[in-house]
């Protein structure tokens, strides 16, 4: 019973977390699928969509429509696993930077603590 214990407090800290990684992984993904999209929107519009305007402008057409505009994608996936809307930032607030795009992250506030609350980002954060 003793082993099963231990082997059960070593497994159970594993198994719990492996629904919290996965939506990292998967937000990851999609903040570099909507890099993409966002991409492909400025090459064809000449600049990124504005903040007001947001990531719908990769879906549905702004309002005025910018020449050569077309979908950037096909089905609108705009919020994280844990399903608040992606944050979208034009121009972007850091240096280096065309845009911001993040997830809060499960705690949903800005900022937290890796692995699960920390924001997602398509930055880098810059350490001393």
């Amino acid at each position: 019973i003793l082993i099963l214990g231990v082997l059960a407090s070593q497994i159970a800290p594993r198994v719990m977390n492996a629904p919290d990684k996965a939506k990292v992984a998967a937000a990851k993904a999609n903040i570099t699928t909507l890099e993409g999209a966002l991409q492909r929107y400025s090459l064809n519009v000449g600049n990124y969509p504005t903040t007001e305007q947001g990531l719908q402008a990769l879906w549905k057409a702004p309002t005025p429509t910018p020449p050569n505009w077309e979908a950037t994608v096909r089905k609108p996936q705009f919020t994280d696993p844990w399903d608040r809307e992606y944050v979208y930032v034009y121009p972007s607030t850091r240096e280096g930077y065309d845009y911001d795009l993040y997830s809060l992250g499960k705690d949903g506030k800005v900022g937290g603590d890796p692995p699960f609350d920390a924001d997602i980002t398509n930055w880098i954060e810059e350490t001393e």
